[in-house]
């Protein structure tokens, strides 16, 4: 445990989390001085917030939005792999977003709707 003292009161700290020194502050500064603008965030919000109330709407998600990432590939020449191609799900900005939605639509067919949703898995 760290302890600060500020104004008269301690402030009691967990050990794991590091104080940061004043003198490499200056040093740093520069980093730390520009926020990063994410333009994605409004849509990232809507997306999360997206609630799938409706059994067209789910199983159009539910087909639309692949279960599995679709490209990841072996790429064979006479029976031998020369190259893969991994998965590139991951580079999708909004592939958590997605992906939650997707799930979403398979619960509400299951839960509103009695669904059996192994043909989407």
């Amino acid at each position: 445990m760290t302890k600060l003292k500020t104004n008269n009161q301690k402030i009691i700290m967990p050990a794991f989390i590091k104080l940061m020194d004043v003198t490499h502050q200056a040093g740093s500064q520069h980093q730390l001085s520009q926020p990063k603008l994410d333009l994605l965030q409004p849509l990232r919000k809507w997306l999360d917030e997206l609630e799938v109330q409706n059994r067209k709407l789910a199983y159009f998600l539910a087909k639309l939005i692949p279960a599995q990432c679709p490209f990841e590939r072996d790429l064979m020449l006479f029976g031998r792999k020369i190259a893969h191609i991994p998965p590139m799900c991951k580079l999708n900005p909004l592939y958590d977003q997605l992906v939650g939605l997707r799930f979403r639509a398979l619960c509400y067919l299951v839960d509103q709707c009695g669904e059996d949703i192994q043909s989407y898995c």
